[in-house]
């Protein structure tokens, strides 16, 4: 159960709180370090995915484990966002992206006690919504408010939230027929 893989996403979990402390924490750029802590559990995320399937060391416990420790790494870093931006404009996709990780946590929980969980397995575009969430992430927590290159923070995490409904309308649509009782 304890393999390379599982002890990556255990890193992951584990970085959370880290990232929060350094974030407030009263030092010197502690938005970059936190920036690079986030990035850094991106890349475990990627790491623990590519060793489990080269090193065939998938678990029943890594298939539950690694999804949460991504939702929660996300919904924790959009959350320090909205609080340090406190805008609605950012706001908005972030309770988009969070609202949809709900959505479909749900139906594939659902769908796996019909016996349908295949019709709702990660899709390519989940892929690219990942990438371009975790990339927007990192921007935004390295360019915080006021910064010239906060745009670019902002331009991806927009792509993020469209992609995201994208997303969420093909799972919807691959598990109709079970919703709908058919």
């Amino acid at each position: 159960m304890l393999n390379i893989p599982n002890l990556l996403t255990l890193l992951r979990i584990a970085l959370i709180p880290v990232i929060v402390l350094v974030f407030y924490a009263p030092i010197d750029n502690g938005n970059l370090i936190a920036c690079g802590l986030f990035a850094l559990a991106g890349f475990t995320d990627w790491l623990d995915g590519y060793l489990a399937r080269k090193l065939n060391q998938s678990t029943p416990f890594g298939a539950f484990l690694d999804p949460v420790a991504d939702k929660i790494t996300v919904a924790v870093a959009l959350t320090l966002l909205v609080e340090v931006h406190a805008v609605w404009w950012l706001t908005l996709p972030a309770v988009i992206i969070i609202g949809r990780e709900i959505v479909i946590s749900a139906l594939r929980e659902w769908m796996a006690e019909t016996g349908k969980r295949a019709n709702v397995a990660v899709s390519y575009i989940g892929k690219v919504k990942t990438a371009a969430q975790m990339g927007a992430i990192t921007l935004l927590l390295a360019f915080l408010p006021g910064h010239q290159y906060m745009w670019a923070g902002l331009v991806l995490i927009y792509l993020a939230a469209g992609l995201t409904l994208w997303s969420m309308v093909m799972y919807l649509q691959a598990a109709w027929g079970a919703l709908k009782g058919n």
